[in-house]
């Protein structure tokens, strides 16, 4: 592992958030615990807990939205972009696709309109999606084609890591396979490196290489998904497969 390229370092984070408002009255709550992984080259890493565990907290301090009290987050790679659990939110209603997809990079400045519009027509085709959705509002596409959306605004700053918090879970299931697929070729045709927050173990099997197990903002265990599914060693992470059977 040690001579493995990284995009990602952790090591020793510890951050919790405190109290806003003018006088931050309250007692400052600490969510993650002296939590130490990586993320390879090339990697989806699958992170795994409860709900209220603290998964979507790392994401935001691996993002910069989270300053940590103690310990290292290092980026071999610029900052990694997000795709979220609710495409509908995260896409904003008033504009067409066209434009949800070109602001990331009228924002940035260094874009020209031709070059914008050729980046938007190659996102699409990337993400699969047909040449009229450009035109659509987020309102009338389905579930999947916003969340194909989600992905292509997410890649068209052509970041190299991902962070996936919860991305299919608001799907049925058969386009639950589909966006999987669409990840997995994405991950080969572009070498992209994943993290994949998830609750949902079977998902994880299906599209991870390694997988974190989180409990109450520790990392219990880790491993590769073959060692984790066939022999857990934590009392927790034997109770999460137990109760995905």
């Amino acid at each position: 592992m040690s001579g493995e390229k990284k995009v990602l370092e952790v090591k020793n984070l510890t951050c919790g958030y405190r109290p806003s408002g003018l006088f931050r009255r309250g007692e400052y709550r600490e969510v993650l615990h002296d939590v130490t992984f990586h993320v390879g080259c090339g990697e989806i890493l699958g992170l795994v807990g409860e709900s209220g565990t603290g998964k979507s907290t790392l994401a935001k301090a691996i993002l910069g939205m989270l300053e940590p009290d103690r310990g290292e987050i290092t980026h071999h790679t610029k900052r990694p972009q997000m795709v979220f659990q609710d495409p509908y939110s995260s896409l904003n209603p008033a504009y067409c696709v066209q434009w949800i997809l070109e602001e990331p990079l009228r924002v940035r400045g260094k874009c020209p309109p031709a070059e914008r519009k050729k980046r938007v027509e190659e996102m699409l085709q990337l993400v699969e999606l047909p040449e009229e959705c450009l035109v659509a509002k987020p309102s009338e596409l389905s579930g999947g084609q916003r969340q194909r959306v989600s992905i292509a605004a997410a890649l068209i700053q052509q970041p190299r890591f991902l962070i996936a918090d919860e991305p299919v879970s608001a799907l049925d299931v058969t386009i639950q396979a589909q966006i999987l697929k669409l990840l997995k070729k994405l991950r080969r045709e572009l070498d992209l490196s994943y993290l994949f927050i998830s609750h949902d173990l079977n998902v994880v099997y299906q599209l991870c290489d390694r997988v974190l197990v989180m409990k109450e903002g520790r990392i219990v265990e880790q491993g590769s998904v073959e060692d984790i599914f066939a022999h857990p060693q934590a009392d927790y992470t034997k109770q999460l497969l137990a109760a995905a059977e």
